[in-house]
C-alpha cells in the first residue's frame, strides 16, 4: 500500500474532492493534515488518516503532522497540497523529512512573483515588466519608468486577490499610504497590460510536459475583481493546435523549465497584447481554479483531478481526446446582501438548457460571498467552440441575480 499525506487549511467541497479522487487510487493510503476535525471528512472518515493541526502554514506543525502519521501508516512517499500558501511550507518540510516532491527553490520560484518575473525575463520569456517596491519613492520611480495605469498586487498573492489598478500618481500614493511598502512587507508593482487575458494549463512529469490546455476569460479577471456587478465567463476552446497558440505552448515549457518544474499540474496565467504579441503574468504550480478543472474534465470527459492524482503519486498520466468545448459562466449579485430571487434562468433553460453539464444556481436567502467567482455558475459544453461562446453570452446576459 502507497501511503501519501495530503494538506488543506479546510476540508471545502474542492479538497474533499482531491482526497476522494486520491483515495480511489488502487494501492493508495490518504493521509490528510488541516485544519479541521475528522467528522468533517464525512464518508472517507473510515478510509483516510486524519491529523488536525492549528496552523497549516508553520512548518513545524506539518513536520509534527507527517511524523505522527508515518508512526503509524509507515514512510509517506508523497507529501503535497493544492492551496497555493502551502507550497514553500510542504517543500521545506518535505526536505526535512527527506519526502520526494518539488524542492523549495522551485516552490519559492512559483510562490514569489517578483522573483518569478526576474527569472522569467532573465530567460528571455516575455512578461509584465515590474518592480518589488520597498518604499514609495521606489513605487513612484517604477510608475514613472513605466506609465499608468499600473497594477499593485501582493508579491505572494493567489489569484487576483488584493490585485488591483492605479490610473495615476495620486491615485498610487493614496494606495501606498493604505499598505506602506516596506523591506520586510514590499508591494510587487506590473505595469497594466491591455489585450486578452487567458490561463495555460499544463501537466508535466519528471520536467517534460505531457499535455496542455487554455482558456479565454471574458472580462479579465482584475475587471471581474474591480467591477462587482460583473457577470464574466470563461471558454475552453476545443481547438488546441492552431498557430495562434504555437508561442503560447513554447513559452510554456520554457517557463516551467526556468523555475523548476518536475512533476504537477501547473497554471499559467498570460496575455495578449493589442499588437499580437504575448506576456506571462504569472505561474502557479497547482490545479487552476474558477472551475477550470471541472471544465478541463468536461472537455475531455475524463476526471483530471483523478488523473492530477496519479501523477503527483504515481508520476502517470494518460493524455486524453479533447471531445468538446466547455465554458463557465458565473452568477453574481451586483451587490452585497441577501439573494432575494434569480431571474431569467426559464429564458436560458429554453435556449441553450441542453448544453448545461453542471450547474450552482444562486438560491434566495443566501447571502452574497466577496469571492469573484460570485454566487453561482453555469457550465455549458458543445463540440463547436462557438456554440459555447454564443450559450455563455446568452446566459451572462440574461440572468440577474436579484440583492437586497
Amino acid at each position: 500500500m502507497t501511503f501519501v499525506i495530503f494538506a488543506a487549511p479546510l476540508l471545502s467541497e474542492n479538497a474533499l474532492g482531491m482526497i476522494r479522487a486520491g483515495a480511489s487510487l488502487p494501492g493508495v493510503r490518504m493521509g490528510v493534515v488541516t485544519h479541521d476535525s475528522a467528522d468533517r471528512l464525512g464518508p472517507l472518515q473510515g478510509q483516510v488518516a486524519h491529523w488536525k493541526v492549528t496552523n497549516i502554514l508553520d512548518v513545524q506543525q506539518l513536520m509534527w503532522a507527517a511524523r505522527g502519521l508515518q508512526a503509524s501508516h509507515g514512510d509517506a512517499h508523497r507529501f503535497f497540497g493544492a492551496y497555493e500558501q502551502l507550497q514553500v511550507p510542504l517543500a521545506i518540510a518535505r526536505q526535512a523529512l527527506a519526502i520526494h516532491g518539488m524542492t523549495v527553490d522551485a516552490a519559492t520560484n512559483f510562490r514569489d512573483k517578483a522573483r518569478m518575473k526576474t527569472l522569467l525575463r532573465g530567460a528571455g520569456i516575455p512578461c509584465a515588466r515590474h518592480r518589488l517596491a520597498a518604499s514609495v519613492d521606489d513605487a513612484v520611480a517604477f510608475a514613472e519608468m513605466s506609465g499608468f495605469p499600473i497594477v499593485i498586487k501582493p508579491p505572494a498573492g493567489a489569484g487576483a486577490v488584493s490585485t488591483y489598478r492605479v490610473d495615476h500618481m495620486d491615485a498610487l500614493r493614496q494606495a501606498l499610504v493604505m499598505s506602506p511598502p516596506s523591506l520586510e512587507r514590499p508591494v510587487l508593482l506590473e505595469e497594466f497590460i491591455v489585450g486578452e487575458e487567458h490561463s495555460f494549463e499544463a501537466l508535466t512529469l519528471n520536467g517534460e510536459q505531457h499535455w496542455y490546455s487554455l482558456t479565454h476569460y471574458y472580462p479579465t479577471p482584475l475587471t471581474v475583481v474591480e467591477n462587482p456587478w460583473i457577470q464574466w465567463a470563461i471558454v475552453l476552446p476545443r481547438e488546441l493546435d492552431g498557430p495562434q497558440y504555437a508561442d503560447v505552448t513554447t513559452v510554456s515549457r520554457r517557463a516551467l523549465a526556468t523555475l523548476g518544474m518536475q512533476t504537477g499540474l501547473s497554471h499559467m496565467e498570460w496575455f495578449r497584447r493589442r499588437d499580437g504579441s504575448l506576456a506571462v503574468s504569472e505561474i502557479a504550480a497547482r490545479p487552476p481554479g474558477a472551475q477550470i478543472t471541472t471544465l478541463m474534465s468536461q472537455a475531455h470527459d475524463f476526471d483530471v483531478v483523478v488523473e492530477w492524482m496519479r501523477a503527483m503519486i504515481f508520476n502517470e498520466f494518460t493524455v486524453p481526446q479533447r471531445k468538446y468545448a466547455a465554458g463557465a459562466a458565473f452568477l453574481r449579485g451586483a451587490k452585497q446582501g441577501l439573494i432575494t430571487g434569480v431571474r431569467g434562468m426559464d429564458e436560458v433553460m429554453k435556449s441553450v438548457g441542453d448544453l448545461i453539464v453542471d450547474a450552482k444556481v444562486p438560491v434566495a436567502g443566501a447571502a452574497t460571498n466577496t469571492s469573484y467567482e460570485g454566487e453561482g455558475f453555469l457550465i455549458v459544453r458543445h463540440e463547436e467552440t462557438a456554440r459555447v461562446e454564443q450559450a455563455l453570452q446568452l446566459i451572462v446576459s440574461t440572468v440577474r441575480v436579484d440583492v437586497a
